[in-house]
């Protein structure tokens, strides 16, 4: 898929898990738990454990069937690494200009994570697709609707503080899609082996999405 395909399908999608496994095992696990209940949008954390090493296990199980992305970027020379282990999209939790061109310089989606209002103007202006608002509790869907008035072109997705009690309010207040983590596929469910549970979370949280956008 090209970048404009990925970021079509994360739109469509209106939800990315964000994944920070306790080992590669388990974390392979996980993203199955989350597929079977409908999650389609993967990110796959560096502060996972042989991060690389897993989205190449996931890209060759799931395929086409997801849209998967490497996340938590903080050095340039991971960008490249990312998309040869197989990754549609990247994210970093932060806006480092020498970090975004090297991303941007793969082609692939970009999303800069920023959280003032210079810093988000800044990623966009470095090129990053979608600007990644983290933490996104600290400010809520309010913050974000604020943002969007002098940014209504900038597309935005947060990230931290989403759950299904406000996934509504943020895409009322103008989001591309939401990222979640933890309310989403808490590690701690992956290391008792509840993958039944994450797979019911993932449901549930899908569901919402649909309604909210409806």
């Amino acid at each position: 898929m090209n970048k404009m395909n990925v970021l079509d399908k994360v739109k469509e999608l209106g939800l990315l898990a964000v994944i920070r496994g306790p080992s590669a095992e388990l974390t392979v696990k996980m993203v199955d738990a989350l597929v079977h209940g409908g999650v389609m949008g993967i990110e796959i954390t560096y502060s996972t454990p042989n991060a690389e090493d897993v989205v190449r296990t996931v890209a060759a199980k799931h395929g086409e069937n997801i849209v998967l992305g490497m996340g938590t970027l903080t050095k340039p020379e991971q960008a490249t690494s990312a998309k040869a282990a197989g990754a549609n999209f990247l994210v970093s939790p932060i806006c480092e200009p020498n970090l975004v061109r090297a991303m941007v310089a793969t082609d692939l989606l970009i999303m800069a994570g920023a959280m003032t209002p210079t810093e988000v103007f800044q990623a966009y202006s470095l090129g990053a697709d979608v600007v990644k608002i983290f933490p996104g509790s600290l400010g809520g869907p309010s913050y974000v609707k604020a943002l969007k008035g002098p940014f209504p072109y900038i597309p935005m997705m947060p990230t931290g503080g989403v759950n299904t009690s406000n996934v509504a309010d943020w895409f009322k207040a103008g989001v591309v899609a939401v990222g979640a983590g933890s309310e989403l596929c808490p590690p701690d469910l992956a290391k008792a082996g509840k993958f039944d549970e994450i797979t019911k979370k993932a449901a549930e949280f899908v569901g919402v999405i649909q309604t909210s956008r409806s």
